[in-house]
């Protein structure tokens, strides 16, 4: 790459990084490319000549938010300790999250109520997330199962299903509620359910 593309890819992450932030606070419908211009630093014409059009934007905005959730989620799921520990430890982390964006939820989830059965590109994002979210989970239960962490007559998809559905419940009810006392009770509920 050359020395000229250096700079433009990284402004283009710090521009995307901003939209997020307003994407997130606003949604998509809500959000106005003055807001866009206000919040990235560039100008009407820049902004157009970077990324084509707010929805052009707000795809980049979605992906890049995905790729770096679903990168931490994809490392607690893969790392070297019992499956028990790493399942309670990606509860922990989303709850941390969702206290870190106070209100605004998962912008992914977010999206995807939004704009899920209207717009392809937040569709598409959206399930590719979750199915790599879904795949590294059902493969660390059947490692559960093969180290005896859980029962081997349990279905692997079914406890892949059923932690996934929790955890998805507990990024909307924790954004919801702020209850941490609650979300507490959810994560020893769910990990009992399984171990």
């Amino acid at each position: 790459m050359s020395k000229s593309g250096r700079p433009r890819e990284f402004k283009d992450t710090a521009v995307i990084d901003a939209a997020i932030e307003v994407f997130w606070s606003r949604g998509y419908e809500a959000c106005s490319t003055d807001d866009l211009c206000k919040e990235t630093g560039l100008g009407r014409g820049s902004l157009y000549n970077a990324f084509g059009s707010k929805h052009e934007l707000y795809e980049q905005a979605l992906a890049r938010y995905h790729q770096v959730g679903i990168s931490t989620q994809l490392d607690i799921l893969k790392a070297d300790k019992p499956v028990k520990e790493r399942l309670r430890e990606l509860l922990e982390w989303e709850i941390r999250e969702n206290s870190a964006a106070k209100d605004r939820g998962c912008l992914l989830i977010n999206a995807s109520a939004e704009r899920g059965k209207s717009d392809p590109s937040v569709e598409r994002i959206f399930n590719q997330h979750v199915n790599l979210l879904e795949r590294a989970i059902e493969e660390a239960m059947t490692e559960g199962q093969s180290n005896g962490e859980i029962p081997a007559d349990r279905d692997a998809g079914e406890l892949t299903a059923l932690y996934l559905s929790s955890y998805y419940g507990l990024r909307v009810l924790h954004s919801g509620t702020m209850n941490r006392e609650l979300t507490a009770r959810i994560v020893d509920g769910i990990l009992a359910a399984i171990f």
